[in-house]
């Protein structure tokens, strides 16, 4: 089980299998950029998680990440999924 904190972007519960894969893929497609060859194991994770909904080893990976490296993929994740104003 993923602890309460770590229900964020593709670990959310509740979501469809569709929207689990897009949010990997975006959060794959971020760690990828902000930390390269660092984020490769996080990364093949992700690839992972995109078949099963539990996703807790991705998740393990990325809270392991160096303390930039996470701020890094967590800022660029949380900007490219922003709510955006209604119209």
């Amino acid at each position: 089980m993923i602890d309460a904190a770590d229900r964020w972007g593709p670990f959310s519960p509740g979501i469809d299998a569709p929207e689990r894969i897009a949010r990997c893929r975006c959060l794959e497609a971020v760690i990828h950029l902000a930390t390269g060859p660092r984020g490769q194991e996080a990364v093949r994770l992700l690839r992972e998680a995109e078949r099963d909904p539990s996703g807790l080893p991705a998740a393990r990976a990325i809270n392991a990440m160096q303390t930039p490296d996470k701020r890094h993929v967590w800022a660029s994740y949380a900007a490219l999924n922003k709510p955006h104003p209604a119209a």
